[in-house]
């Protein structure tokens, strides 16, 4: 019987802060960067693999949160682990000294959401399927079986949730075919990073929606006249047909947020997303309520399912960003792609990052063939960085992502990359930035 016999951890980071590449109002010089894991097993060949996502400074604690959960996983069985995968988290989220660093939330949440997701692409390697598949081919009650509903029960149940995905079964394998042919739908972010000058974001705007997008998505936040100015040139850039987001990445209080989003009124825009504070759900209510009908959105900072259900139950919200890292795992999101199909709330996952368009494409397809068969109206964020480490990278075309054939959750690295960008002795942590922009 085949055992798990080590975490290796890694903390990979890469210097994007030098050409203000994923800046916004609140992180104006990120280093996107992975807590990266590898969940090695006695077969050589045989591994499964998970990250963290943040921007740089801190993912070495990251690292070591991830690290501290080795004790709970090195000499598993395999077979165990992955045929009871609702079982493996709930032990790692109930480990009763660990849980007091959270409860649910915070670094060592996210360090118990990558170890997750690891056994989940162990698992979906072993059985030789990507991962959004693997979940498709779940039956309800096993998919029931891997979510803890403890603090849901108010909003959704055991046994509303089996309903749901029963009634979803039946056109299971069409939505699959549909799937294949067409595609998912993408928005992207790549056009709007807050250090861009107006003639770059107007530039990648107009290049964005050529490669096919249908809605780009700015930053916005630091300076009011010049977030009118922009979100206007952006609107001349790419036409009236095309939809424009704004995100304001938590940067007003709520009275800010509502004068400042009336000024863009003009704009028609097709969500604000995180106007506030990511814990105030009466926040979002608040200025959801001001500032309709301009769709509010988050998510991309919400701990967990219990703050998905409440921003749901509030009515706080026009849409939501799941977080493929953020979130105790493949198992919590399951849990919120199910409470947002009951409530009826779109869902438009938040990617980009290192690694995480990889990752959330596989949870946005298994929703659309599993739970909710839905993908009109609906989009995964794509930001075209650092897909180049990644053994399996996404495919987007024509504005589309098209689903991952390769087995397992598309979150192995290249070892390469790995060796060039660890922190703080790879050599791109080494080498001055003009080497490093003739690569």
């Amino acid at each position: 019987m085949s055992k798990i016999t080590a975490l290796d951890t890694y903390d990979v980071r890469f210097p994007t802060s030098r050409e203000l590449d994923g800046s916004d109002a609140m992180n104006p010089d990120p280093d996107y960067s992975a807590a990266y894991l590898v969940m090695r097993t006695d077969q050589p060949q045989v591994a499964g693999y998970g990250l963290a996502f943040t921007i740089g400074r801190g993912n070495d604690v990251q690292t070591a949160a991830i690290k501290a959960l080795a004790h709970h996983v090195v000499g598993l069985d395999v077979a165990d682990m992955t045929g009871d995968l609702g079982g493996f988290a709930r032990r790692l989220i109930g480990d009763s000294q660990l849980r007091w660093l959270g409860p649910e939330k915070g670094v060592m949440h996210m360090a118990i959401g990558a170890v997750v997701n690891a056994a989940w692409d162990l698992a979906a390697r072993l059985a030789g399927k990507p991962l959004w598949r693997f979940i498709a081919d779940m039956t309800p009650e096993q998919l029931v079986a891997t979510i803890d509903f403890r603090y849901l029960t108010d909003a959704l149940t055991p046994a509303q949730a089996l309903t749901m995905l029963r009634a979803a079964a039946p056109g299971k394998e069409q939505r699959v075919a549909q799937l294949l042919q067409e595609g998912y739908p993408a928005y992207t972010t790549s056009p709007g990073w807050l250090g861009y000058s107006d003639e770059k974001m107007q530039r990648l705007a107009r290049e964005a929606v050529a490669a096919g997008f249908r809605t780009i998505k700015l930053k916005v936040g630091l300076n009011m006249e010049d977030d009118v100015r922009r979100c206007r040139l952006a609107r001349e850039a790419v036409g009236p047909d095309v939809a424009i987001a704004v995100d304001a990445n938590q940067r007003w209080d709520v009275p800010d947020a509502i004068a400042w989003l009336q000024r863009l009124a003009d704009v028609q825009l097709a969500w604000v997303e995180e106007p506030t504070s990511p814990d105030d759900v009466l926040g979002h209510a608040a200025i959801r309520r001001a500032v309709a009908p301009a769709p509010i959105s988050t998510g991309e900072h919400t701990h967990n399912r219990v703050m998905f259900k409440q921003l749901f139950q509030a009515g706080a919200v026009d849409l939501i960003q799941i977080d493929a890292a953020r979130v105790g795992g493949v198992n919590e999101n399951l849990a919120i792609l199910l409470l947002a199909a009951k409530y009826g709330v779109r869902v438009f996952p938040h990617a980009g990052g290192v690694g995480l368009c990889e990752l959330v494409q596989h949870l946005a397809m298994a929703d659309f063939v599993a739970i909710s068969g839905k993908k009109h109206d609906r989009a995964i964020e794509f930001v075209d960085h650092l897909h180049e480490h990644f053994v399996d990278p996404v495919t987007v075309r024509d504005g589309r992502y098209l689903p991952p054939a390769a087995p397992g959750f598309s979150a192995q690295m290249h070892t390469d990359s790995l060796e060039r960008y660890g922190y703080p002795d790879g050599p791109a942590w080494r080498e001055p930035a003009e080497v490093l922009r003739t690569r």
